[in-house]
């Protein structure tokens, strides 16, 4: 009779840890400034944040208003010696915050100018000029008038300088086929552009039906900047997509729908070998007979394995190339709104806040809570 071989006691998971003085009202965004252990947040309470998070010395460093009614979206600057945060906000604006000078300004407006929620910008990322730029980086905003939008981050304005409250003109306007739900950059496997132009960043953004673009942003050699549609094609969810993320090396793309459902495609379309994988979708978030939205959709920075966040309150981590689940960290007080891996992907960011998919109910408080990862968690398994 084989007897199972006596194994040393397994150490407890680590525990989440919330920071102190979190956001008071739904958080949209976590973004972690490059190369560092501070994190920003953005929320419905018209405020963003900056976070230390280290175990030691977790707390709020600075936190400002920024006069554009809920925000949406957020980004950083790419390079790690700017300390410098953007927001898309509900009234149609990219805001730049300076956290070093404590000030603010805005970039633009989607729409006709501020106060028009229509206009909503629910979408940011940074596009990094590349070396020899001096940390010189593009704005890309997208919103709920279905248009994308680059901006010069150097051309920012005051507001009272901005020309009738709209601030300067975007570098280039692209109609999208729908309001903008979720959009992600990569700058890894790009290849060459068609002209003379340097290829330097490509975006992807899921909008309303089901579409999903991709656009490649270039530099010519006069300086010109323009961002080209190089591909765009319908989700292969048959729900509205909720997030959309690059892999970690931009071969392929995660896709999170309302219908607690992740699909995993590649870009075969771009060039890019899916090394003979094939498209696929799984189900996840759901309870019983309950479906959950699935809210969030994070890349380890290296490892290539990804966690998802959803309306069941709990982050599960993947393996997608080998289609296998890794760990679930046990459920949070409320919905998975937004997550973030900090630079070495030794902790993730979760944002546990309540998303409305009941309605206005009552629900436990807006947190951000700090979870250390374990190998284990987010190591791709062997085949």
């Amino acid at each position: 009779q084989p007897t199972m071989a006596s194994s040393s006691p397994v150490a407890p998971p680590p525990e989440p840890r919330p920071l102190p003085s979190p956001p008071t009202d739904g958080i949209t965004a976590l973004c972690y400034l490059p190369s560092s252990s501070r994190i920003a947040s953005s929320s419905w309470d018209g405020s963003v944040r900056v976070h230390e998070t280290n175990k030691d010395n977790a707390e709020l460093v600075t936190q400002r208003a920024m006069e554009a009614g809920p925000l949406l979206s957020l980004a950083t600057a790419p390079a790690s010696d700017l300390q410098i945060i953007y927001t898309g906000g509900m009234d149609g604006s990219v805001r730049k915050f300076d956290i070093d000078a404590g000030t603010s300004c805005v970039i633009g407006y989607h729409g006709t100018g501020a106060g028009n929620e229509k206009c909503a910008v629910s979408c940011l990322c940074t596009v990094p000029l590349g070396p020899g730029a001096g940390g010189g980086h593009l704005v890309v905003s997208a919103g709920w008038d279905g248009y994308l939008k680059i901006w010069d981050a150097k051309t920012a304005q005051q507001e009272d300088q901005a020309v009738d409250g709209r601030g300067p003109p975007s570098k280039q306007s692209l109609k999208l086929p729908g309001k903008a739900f979720g959009m992600d950059l990569t700058t890894s496997n790009l290849g060459t552009s068609g002209g003379d132009g340097n290829v330097i960043g490509r975006i992807v953004v899921a909008t309303a039906g089901r579409r999903t673009c991709i656009y490649d942003v270039s530099v010519a050699k006069d300086g010109a900047i323009s961002a080209a549609l190089r591909l765009e094609r319908e989700s292969s969810l048959k729900y509205q997509t909720r997030v959309i993320k690059f892999f970690h090396d931009g071969t392929g793309l995660a896709l999170g729908s309302i219908e607690g459902r992740v699909a995993i495609e590649y870009l075969e379309e771009l060039g890019l070998d899916s090394g003979g994988k094939k498209k696929y979708a799984f189900k996840c978030h759901r309870v019983a007979e309950t479906v959950y939205p699935v809210n969030a959709i994070a890349f380890h920075p290296t490892l290539g394995t990804f966690a998802t966040g959803g309306c069941d309150g709990t982050v599960v981590t993947w393996d997608g190339r080998n289609k296998k689940k890794l760990t679930t960290i046990p459920k949070l007080p409320t919905s998975v709104a937004a997550m973030a891996f900090n630079a070495d992907g030794t902790e993730l960011a979760i944002a546990s806040s309540y998303t409305f998919e009941e309605g206005e109910r009552d629900h436990p408080r807006d947190e951000i809570y700090i979870r250390e990862m374990l190998g284990n968690e987010v190591k791709p398994k062997s085949k």
